[in-house]
């Protein structure tokens, strides 16, 4: 299920019960004077909102009356006449009885279907729903739900309401109110990307940085352990997603222990424990983050890596060995120019070619740059087109880019699969031998291409070329799960 429809099957709030009025007790002492009793009075309530509630109106009664009734219209789908009820209970009282905001988040829903009647207006509708967040907030501003949906919706349904800068605020804000356990499962996937850029920019520090991914890896963990049945299948999205778009914070030294990368790496190993390239890239990750000798995993997979993956050279001075010794060491840097140093210093179409595509998993391994990380398949794809490995790391690096062009699930991201499918084939078709690797990916990724439904609401059909945007920018075709 999509976020956006999960978003939108949250249960309107609850109507108001309208309860009547108690009367004052009544005298039983006839002798008694005939002196009215008087009513008491109601203690004020700092907790109330601030903003224009159904006891500051002329009539308190018939505002709390308007205000049930337009919710029964509204439960009952009679959209017209609910709105019509609507409008003048926000003209008098939006913020209802001064404990929930439901006649601004009624009024989202509200703007919310005229879009869906008339998409022409989406914008026009788009900047009153928020407005109506802006007020929420200001009316409420204890409520993290606000601040959470108004940048949910600024940052994906009406985008270009708000920078990246003031979507970033509101979803921090709404972390600094709900806290880490109570944490708006929506805010997870948008803010693993924006905390990224923030950090890549410079626009915030480690300290903050960290503050925010251990907020969004703990309410992600909560969701995992604590969910049921269909609920599950957002949390499973949001694992597919978040967690990748945060091992950016990988080429950060020092920002994550040694038991992370065990977290995060021995699984992979241990699913492959031949697969050199799964074994390279753990022994690496763990040595990065200063895992030492002793440490069972760590001994493991640097016991695979000895016995198994290798790369013995020249001896003597080489380029090459010092490219692996810097890729040990963790000095990534070091280890793409003496790579490529490397390649540059033979006239062998094979070795040339397979030193580009070392310097290219380095690229996408451990510095997370993935264009550069094409950019060197390409060249190694130039150097010996007889090597298919490139295209499988290409196809690879498309399938993995569903966090850096989409929200993580849905059509904008579902359509990376499309070009990565195709690079794996193009890789089968070069090297005969990659056919059962080859197929193995593509069979996995088919299950995650766009459905028809998404094709079809889009005026797309089986078998149509497709441009796909992002960092990718290739043509492909247009296939269905």
């Amino acid at each position: 299920m999509k976020f956006r429809q999960l978003l939108f099957l949250l249960p309107f709030f609850a109507v108001l019960a309208c309860t009547p009025k108690a009367a004052g007790p009544a005298s039983s002492d006839s002798s008694a004077s005939q002196t009215t009793t008087p009513k008491p009075v109601k203690p004020v309530d700092d907790n109330l909102s601030p903003c224009q509630k159904f006891s500051d109106t002329s009539n308190p009664d018939e505002a709390e009356t308007q205000y049930v009734i337009y919710r029964q219209m509204l439960k009952a789908k009679e959209m017209d006449k609910a709105f019509e009820t609507w409008q003048k209970v926000y003209a008098n009282s939006p913020a209802a009885d001064g404990r929930r905001p439901t006649v601004y988040t009624d009024g989202v829903a509200f703007y919310n279907n005229f879009i869906q009647q008339d998409p022409s207006k989406q914008q026009e509708y788009g900047a009153k729903i928020i407005e109506l967040y802006e007020e929420a907030r200001r009316c409420y501003p204890g409520n993290g739900y606000m601040a959470a949906i108004q940048g949910f919706d600024s940052y994906y349904t009406y985008p270009g309401t708000a920078t990246d800068e003031e979507v970033y605020a509101l979803f921090k804000e709404s972390i600094e109110i709900d806290g880490p356990e109570k944490l708006q499962y929506f805010v997870i996937n948008p803010m693993s990307s924006l905390v990224v850029k923030m950090h890549r920019e410079d626009k915030i520090d480690e300290a903050e940085a960290k503050m925010i991914t251990s907020a969004l890896n703990t309410r992600l963990a909560k969701g995992l352990k604590e969910c049921v049945a269909s609920e599950c299948e957002a949390w499973k999205t949001i694992e597919n997603y978040a967690p990748d778009a945060m091992r950016y914070f990988e080429t950060v030294e020092g920002y994550y222990d040694c038991q992370y990368y065990i977290d995060q790496y021995y699984a992979d190993f241990k699913e492959d424990p031949t697969d050199c390239d799964a074994i390279r890239t753990a022994y690496s990750r763990l040595r990065y983050g200063k895992c030492a000798e002793g440490t069972a995993e760590f001994d493991e997979i640097k016991a695979a890596y000895d016995n198994n993956c290798r790369v013995v050279v020249d001896a003597g001075p080489s380029t090459l060995k010092e490219a692996f010794n810097c890729l040990e060491s963790g000095d990534y840097d070091c280890a793409i120019e003496k790579f490529e140093a490397a390649a540059d210093e033979t006239d062998d179409a094979a070795k040339k070619s397979r030193n580009l595509l070392y310097a290219a998993k380095v690229y996408y391994s451990h510095k997370r740059n993935f264009s550069q990380a094409r950019a060197y398949a390409r060249k190694a794809a130039t150097a010996d087109p007889n090597n298919g490995e490139p295209y499988m790391l290409i196809g690879t690096l498309y399938a993995s880019s569903g966090p850096l062009c989409g929200p993580g699930t849905g059509f904008d991201s579902q359509i990376v699969t499309w070009p990565a499918i195709d690079k794996w084939q193009q890789a089968k078709r070069i090297q005969p031998d990659l056919a059962s690797k080859a197929n193995k990916y593509i069979n996995q990724y088919s299950q995650y291409m766009p459905s028809k439904s998404d094709c079809f609401q889009r005026g797309i059909n089986e078998g149509d070329t497709f441009r796909v945007g992002c960092w990718i920018q290739e043509t492909t075709r247009v296939r269905n799960p």
